[in-house]
């Protein structure tokens, strides 16, 4: 299987770098092909909602990054989500990536694809990430990707905070297990 990891950290060793390290190393033990994508590390413009690309055989007016990972978007038989959790949502930098999607949204509408949503917060209460959780079902909905998997990993505001705790174990098993 073809599985693309997009994480929205913007720190290379942060708590949900640990969960992608993890689930990567799982997945590629279980024989998968994997590509990664650390949007911090790469230079991508949000959506300027021009429709240029509607126009121009889902080419984007933009020349940047995404370009990297057009390809592998649309290969891409899974996509695993990774994010820390910025005031109830996605990190900025995994937006902008999605946002950009729009680019080929005919073509990804019409394949199928499993996703995965790896996920880290400081806040210890259940309720934090239920915005994050509905926008990615949301996500799915309107693809019609399934969802397979995710981790959320509460209280974990830092790397020794998630280092000693059952959720870097986890992400390993679900990556294992596809």
């Amino acid at each position: 299987m073809d599985i693309l990891v997009i994480t929205g950290s913007p720190h290379k060793k942060g708590t949900s770098s640990l969960l992608a390290d993890n689930f990567i190393a799982g997945a590629t033990e279980a024989g998968h092909h994997i590509s990664r994508f650390d949007t911090i590390f790469h230079v991508t413009q949000p959506c300027l909602g021009c429709n240029y690309c509607q126009k121009n055989n889902n080419r984007c007016i933009q020349q940047d990054d995404m370009e990297i990972i057009w390809d592998n978007v649309i290969a891409a038989d899974m996509i695993v989500f990774v994010t820390p959790l910025y005031y109830f949502g996605m990190s900025a930098q995994l937006k902008k990536v999605i946002d950009r999607f729009y680019a080929i949204n005919d073509i990804l509408r019409s394949k199928l694809k499993k996703v995965i949503l790896l996920a880290t917060c400081a806040e210890k209460e259940s309720w934090a990430m239920d915005a994050l959780v509905a926008h990615f079902k949301a996500i799915c909905h309107y693809f019609s990707w399934e969802e397979v998997g995710k981790v959320l990993a509460f209280g974990v505001s830092e790397r020794k905070d998630i280092e000693e705790s059952e959720y870097p174990a986890m992400a390993y098993a679900l990556g294992r297990s596809i």
